[in-house]
């Protein structure tokens, strides 16, 4: 991390989940059958859901800025 980065921004757990996610789900397509790596996988994908619904709710602008840094679509809203 660098000194300029917010490692508390909701852009930064973001940021970081989706490495994480991006890491286990490579490891999981060597590894079908290890059910703990999916359960931690579950977990961070719904943390990173979570964030993603708060931003787009209280910042719209700097959640469209982070969908498009990050190369994923938008959530459905309930």
């Amino acid at each position: 991390m660098t000194e300029g980065e917010n490692s508390g921004s909701v852009e930064f757990q973001v940021l970081h989940f989706t490495s994480k996610i991006r890491r286990l789900t490579s490891h999981l397509e060597l590894h079908k059958r290890d059910f703990l790596s999916q359960r931690g996988l579950r977990r961070i994908l719904g943390k990173r859901q979570r964030l993603l619904t708060y931003l787009s709710k209280k910042k719209k602008v700097r959640y469209k800025k982070l969908i498009d840094q990050l190369n994923t679509r938008e959530s459905k809203t309930r």
